[in-house]
């Protein structure tokens, strides 16, 4: 199994992903977490197990839709996020099965991997 992670690591609202990696390594060996970056071309799997960061979250939350997310504005190239990405595939057609662990923004690292521990316990091979 794999899960691949987003975030960005010169924004404290959105790099608990990437912090809490080594530790997620630790507690589940058998999965493969791979950084990616919402502007890059994926090769995709046949499902897709995602961890990043999202707003508005109080606890860490499972989706398996894109209804919840909102919109957010593209303007620049900056603003093309995961949401954006998902939603692209998802009107060509090419979005498989996904699952996203949603990490709110302002969650210690401890709570975030305690709350992922439990989740990801259920999913994994």
């Amino acid at each position: 199994m794999e899960i691949w992670l987003f975030g960005n690591p010169d924004l404290n609202c959105d790099c608990l992903p990437l912090k809490i990696l080594p530790q997620l390594k630790k507690l589940f060996p058998k999965i493969d977490f791979i950084i990616q970056d919402p502007l890059e071309e994926w090769s995709l799997p046949s499902e897709l197990f995602i961890i990043d960061t999202v707003q508005g979250l109080k606890k860490v939350e499972v989706f398996t839709t894109l209804e919840k997310f909102q919109p957010s504005p593209h303007v620049t190239m900056h603003d093309f996020d995961l949401g954006a990405q998902l939603n692209w595939l998802k009107k060509l057609g090419v979005l498989p099965k996904f699952t996203i662990f949603g990490i709110p923004e302002n969650i210690s690292e401890t709570a975030a991997l305690n709350q992922l521990n439990s989740l990801l316990q259920q999913y994994e091979v």
